[in-house]
């Protein structure tokens, strides 16, 4: 299957040590996120690596995650299908049932899908619930979301009602450029 690149953006994480590579493509199948990410969490070396197949709609087909984190191996398939059941590791997740989008915790990549898949009117929110791939659980649990596109590249997200609330400058690809207090991109 042949791939077509898109963008790429290196991150620099804020709140602690690490950075994020990834790159978007396009293939006939859909779109395709990918990255590493490397950091430090709990005292602990982290590297992940991702790869996130989408169908043409931008809704998560498969998610693979693998790296370290400390001395343990991650080694994780996610697979969801268009009405929306989740497993993980061939384990059904009825936890996240309906979830169209994959937010992984440990990356700003994840934050594309839904903008790219939504593209509200500045002004007009995009409200859901991603399947969150909580770090460092590895285990899935819904995410209610919500992104107020504020200007041409410029969102505001908010999860857990309102509870965490970030502003998100992205790029005219969709991947984001400055995560308010989280990640920023490298220059």
């Amino acid at each position: 299957m042949s791939h077509s690149f898109v963008s790429s953006i290196v991150w620099q994480r804020l709140d602690a040590s690490g950075h994020d590579y990834a790159a978007l493509e396009h293939s006939a199948h859909g779109p395709r996120l990918s990255g590493c990410a490397v950091f430090v969490e709990d005292g602990l070396n982290c590297l992940l690596r991702y790869q996130v197949d989408c169908a043409p709609d931008w809704s998560t087909r498969r998610v693979e995650v693998n790296g370290y984190r400390g001395g343990d191996a991650v080694d994780l398939l996610l697979e969801a299908d268009a009405e929306g059941r989740w497993r993980l590791n061939g384990a059904e997740q009825p936890q996240v049932r309906g979830c169209v989008d994959i937010d992984l915790a440990f990356t700003p990549a994840t934050n594309l899908l839904p903008i790219r898949r939504g593209r509200p009117d500045i002004g007009a929110a995009l409200e859901l619930s991603a399947a969150w791939l909580q770090f460092p659980a590895l285990t899935l649990a819904p995410l209610p979301q919500r992104y107020t596109r504020l200007s041409e590249f410029g969102y505001r997200y908010e999860s857990r009602q309102g509870a965490f609330q970030a502003e998100l400058s992205v790029s005219p690809d969709g991947l984001p450029r400055d995560y308010q207090g989280l990640w920023r991109e490298a220059r």
